[in-house]
């Protein structure tokens, strides 16, 4: 406040000295518009060195004034110094950031809100093939054109990961991620799970082959043992005895390698060729009476169907995801419970869901139900005669037609397994006449 005094008193003062020196030359107009125009000349020059502080100088010292313009080139001259100092503090950040991420062994790419590829590593250099003079600033999918990845990065669902070749090297195995942030940017980041992927592909063939070895022998036996057990009066009692828990240690073995060779199926063949819009009532209709019969009367198996349209897949993969969701709710649930195959809509798309009001599972299982041979109640399990590969197959299925699955259960509040379909795999035309044929 004390400055604009000042200010008012300069102002008045050389209005009055040209004022008082008008009247005495007789043209006291005159001299009160002399000494207003020397004001200005005082602002106008001051403001000019202003502009020249900050266009040629900036870094220097602002000029010195008194005043009010002294107390405004200070504050500039303050607020520029905080300016510099946060300026680099932030290129610090900056360096310090790009430094480690140069250490990493793992690609990662900054784009802004468009795609557009803003800085990378030199990771990235090596794993994608970027290069610093020509793809700066050029769209993300001009570099990454395969379908996989641009169907991934216009999807905007980063949840999951996508495993693809490199585009420099087919035999290199890149796992890419996408996160958010900012305004809608994205951070793209590539890992090499070359390695994994190998031991990955050998573990499944593994798998398969030994599945497949052991089917025969599993087979002779059983034979033999169903042989053994129509003569089991003419056998040694101590011999008879055994039969019964050989065979079905035969039986479970058999369906063991059954889940294990299927299991390798989903994984290594990629599907597609026997997609078609299936009639949801006849397939929910068939799953209720396998399941009304491995439930023997202890339980409830209702069906509602809710969603007029069909599902666009294999009928043979989703009735097999859909039978395993069934007989888990009729071994795992009490005697007396009520099990509802539904289908019905979910947001754009529709879901498949198997509902029961038995026990329910403990949420901290829930996250781990679809690993293989995982089991929440081990001794119950192996009672019960599963495999521990039902939910592991249910996800390759769901995988293999766009959807995921989602289970939500409480103890002593049942549990509900959803499977998502996005409205991609809906077909109206094929529902309408399914409908009109039944």
């Amino acid at each position: 406040m004390g400055l604009w005094r000042r200010e008012l008193w300069r102002l008045l003062l050389l209005a009055g000295i040209g004022l008082l020196v008008g009247w005495l030359l007789s043209h006291a107009w005159a001299g009160l518009a002399l000494g207003l125009a020397a004001c200005l000349a005082f602002h106008l020059r001051q403001l000019y060195r202003l502009h020249r502080w900050l266009t040629l100088t900036p870094q220097a010292e602002p000029p010195a004034t008194t005043g009010v313009w002294g107390e405004l080139f200070d504050r500039l001259y303050r607020y520029q110094k905080g300016q510099r100092h946060t300026q680099e503090r932030l290129l610090g950040i900056i360096k310090r950031i790009q430094e480690s991420s140069e250490a990493m062994r793992d690609s990662v790419v900054m784009l802004d809100r468009h795609g557009d590829m803003e800085w990378w590593n030199s990771a990235a250099e090596r794993m994608l093939g970027l290069n610093a003079a020509h793809d700066r600033g050029h769209h993300i999918t001009n570099l990454l054109r395969d379908p996989r990845f641009i169907d991934y990065f216009h999807a905007r669902d980063y949840r999951e990961p996508l495993t693809l070749p490199s585009p420099i090297d087919e035999q290199m195995v890149l796992q890419f991620q996408i996160t958010l942030y900012g305004d809608d940017e994205r951070l793209l980041m590539a890992r090499d799970i070359t390695r994994l992927h190998r031991l990955e592909e050998m573990r499944r063939d593994f798998v398969a082959n030994v599945s497949h070895e052991l089917r025969t022998p599993l087979t002779v036996l059983a034979g033999y043992l169903e042989t053994y057990a129509t003569y089991a009066d003419q056998l040694p009692p101590r011999f008879a005895r055994g039969l019964p828990s050989m065979q079905e240690q035969t039986s479970r073995m058999q369906n063991l390698v059954s889940d294990l060779l299927l299991l390798s199926r989903l994984e290594i063949d990629r599907g597609g060729e026997d997609h078609t819009p299936l009639g949801m009532d006849a397939l929910l209709g068939s799953v209720q009476r396998d399941a009304t019969a491995t439930a023997a009367g202890r339980h409830t198996v209702e069906v509602e169907l809710v969603e007029p349209k069909s599902l666009l897949g294999s009928e043979q993969e989703i009735h097999s995801a859909l039978s395993n969701l069934a007989f888990n709710a009729v071994r795992y649930t009490p005697e007396g419970s009520r099990i509802v195959l539904r289908w019905r809509p979910h947001g754009d798309g529709a879901c498949l869901e198997v509902e029961d009001n038995g026990e329910g599972i403990d949420p901290v299982h829930l996250p781990r139900l679809t690993e293989r041979f995982y089991r929440v109640d081990k001794g119950r399990s192996a009672a019960t005669g599963g495999t521990g590969l039902g939910l592991a197959i249910v996800k390759h299925v769901l995988l293999r037609h766009d959807a995921r699955l989602e289970i939500d259960s409480r103890p002593g509040q049942g549990a509900r397994f959803r499977c998502l379909f996005p409205a991609e795999r809906l077909a109206a035309e094929a529902a309408e006449k399914s409908s009109a044929s039944l």
